[in-house]
């Protein structure tokens, strides 16, 4: 039972809310002024220019697979993810030996394989952020003055939040935050980019480590992608609600 709640645990605190509404922004402190090393606003171009600039503005389907090690409460489990992005549509999924998690949205309605809990959408939080840099109604602010790294925050217009860490020299994204409401309880999940690849021009994410907060509790995933693949054609089927 506890192999089958680790990943359960994974897949809820991937963004998992309550019931078939959106998830909660959390509420965190103001933002501080822009530092001596550049503007907020500045700083989000160099790093979107860092990862293929216009490129990946205009990247309209992404389709990455690989294997995923999740671990806590003393236990690690392996498995595999797939996620495939296609406009607004999505699909994501874990599988491992004794589960299989997924979430579908098809444009118009999601399904989860979790009843009663749904991710945001996955352009919501995190790197598919980065290609909304320019967008209107995404507002680029600072960090907060408690995080001493060079980075700045994305909000989206329905209040979600990541805060990006950059890298001085290379201007690439070396990690990024984000936290959320759940029942009253907030979450915080952060990542560290740990390599990268480069595909049709495009500096995508390949192995990163995620650290998930749950309060009571902390969850750690080792994602390592074997197939990125960018601008394909993906059938509606496999957006299909189950």
């Amino acid at each position: 039972m506890k192999s089958i709640g680790l990943i359960t645990i994974l897949f809820l605190s991937l963004q998992a809310v309550p019931g078939q509404g959106s998830s909660v922004p959390a509420k965190t402190a103001a933002p501080v002024n822009a530092t001596a090393a550049g503007s907020p606003e500045e700083m989000a171009k160099a790093a979107l220019a860092a990862h293929g600039g216009d490129k990946l503005k205009k990247v309209h389907s992404l389709v990455m697979k690989g294997s995923v090690d999740v671990s806590a409460f003393n236990q690690m489990m392996p498995g595999a993810f797939s996620t495939a992005i296609s406009g607004e549509k999505y699909f994501f999924e874990i599988i491992s030996a004794v589960q299989r998690l997924k979430q579908v949205y098809n444009g118009k309605d999601t399904y989860s394989s979790i009843e009663g809990f749904s991710l945001p959408p996955v352009t919501s939080l995190g790197f598919p952020l980065l290609p909304k840099v320019g967008d209107k109604g995404y507002v680029i602010t600072a960090l907060d003055s408690k995080k001493k790294q060079k980075g700045f925050r994305i909000t989206t217009p329905e209040g979600f939040y990541t805060d990006f860490f950059v890298d001085e020299k290379t201007n690439q994204v070396k990690g990024y935050e984000s936290a959320y409401d759940v029942g009253g309880r907030v979450v915080t999940t952060s990542v560290e980019i740990n390599a990268y690849e480069v595909v049709d021009g495009i500096t995508v994410p390949k192995n990163y480590s995620q650290r998930f907060d749950l309060g009571s509790m902390t969850a750690y995933a080792s994602f390592k992608t074997k197939t990125i693949q960018i601008n394909v054609p993906i059938e509606d089927a496999a957006f299909a609600l189950q």
